[in-house]
């Protein structure tokens, strides 16, 4: 949507169609967890500009991502809006603020492992993933709940 890779129209229909998918998904008895991992703006630009550099990384970085970096408020504006039509009771979005990759990535696992059942172990030795990491649309986008994580 943002770079015009679909049409105003095609992305409305995304929109429309992708929590009826889910929703027989979810009543066909599969598993569906959805994971959006935020990284601030800073952060962003950091990265991009250690792809730049690095020449390790720098098949990393494409001529989409250098076009991405002026359109933020943009590509915010899109994830609001598909938060707002698809982070559904059948299939919520769970947010892991990963500006620290490590600590995002541990605590994802954390998370996943706490709500699949495998082998019997659910829960079973695990700690808990972070609330300051992890957390739902709802807790996460509300002003009041923008913490700084340690």
């Amino acid at each position: 949507k943002v770079l015009g890779f679909c049409s105003d129209k095609e992305h409305l229909e995304f929109l429309r169609q992708t929590p009826q998918l889910e929703r027989m998904l979810v009543n066909s008895g599969i598993t569906l967890i959805k994971y959006w991992f935020s990284v601030s703006q800073v952060e962003q630009f950091r990265r991009f500009k250690a792809r730049q550099i690095d020449p390790l990384k720098q098949w990393k970085l494409s001529p989409v991502d250098i076009a991405s970096l002026a359109r933020w408020d943009d590509y915010t504006a899109a994830k609001e809006a598909m938060f707002f039509h698809t982070d559904t009771r059948d299939a919520p979005w769970t947010i892991i603020r990963s500006d620290d990759k490590k600590r995002g990535r541990i605590n994802c696992m954390r998370h996943f492992l706490s709500v699949m059942d495998y082998n019997g172990a659910r829960n079973r030795d695990i700690p808990p993933p972070d609330p300051k990491v992890v957390g739902t649309v709802k807790e996460f986008t509300n002003p009041s709940t923008q913490l700084q994580i340690d």
